[in-house]
C-alpha cells in the first residue's frame, strides 16, 4: 500500500525544508504538515497542487500513481517548451537506439543552439 505521508517526508526532506517552513510556503501550520506526514490527514485537492508546485513532481508522484518527476517549463517561451518536449520524445523513444544522430535528432540539435546563441 502506498505511504502518502512517507513521500511527503522524504519530498520535504530532500528540500531541506522543516515542517514549519514547508507549511509557511503552502499556507498550512506545522501541525497539518505532520498530520499529512503521519497520514492522519489528507491535504485537499488545491494543497496537494501546492506541494507539487512546491517540489516540482507530479499530482500522480505526489499520490503514488507513477515515480516519474516533473521538468518545470515555466518561464520557457513555445519554441524553448517545444524543443523540451521534442528531447523528451527523443529520449523515450526505443526505436532511437542507433548510433548517431537521426535526421530529427540532428534538427532539434540544430534548434537548441539556436536558441542557446540568442541574445537574452
Amino acid at each position: 500500500m502506498f505511504d502518502f505521508g512517507k513521500r511527503l517526508r522524504e519530498l520535504r526532506e530532500q528540500h531541506h525544508l522543516s515542517q514549519e517552513a514547508m507549511g509557511k510556503i503552502i499556507g498550512r501550520s506545522k501541525p497539518v504538515i505532520s498530520s499529512y506526514e503521519n497520514n492522519l490527514k489528507l491535504p485537499t485537492l488545491d494543497v496537494l497542487m501546492s506541494i507539487a508546485a512546491l517540489y516540482n513532481v507530479s499530482l500522480d508522484y505526489l499520490v503514488g500513481f507513477e515515480k516519474k518527476e516533473m521538468v518545470s517549463v515555466e518561464g520557457l517561451t513555445e519554441s524553448q517548451k517545444g524543443i523540451i518536449h521534442s528531447l523528451v520524445f527523443e529520449f523515450h523513444d526505443p526505436k532511437q537506439a542507433a548510433v548517431g544522430f537521426s535526421e530529427r535528432q540532428q534538427a532539434i540539435m540544430s534548434e537548441l543552439m539556436k536558441e542557446f546563441s540568442k541574445k537574452r
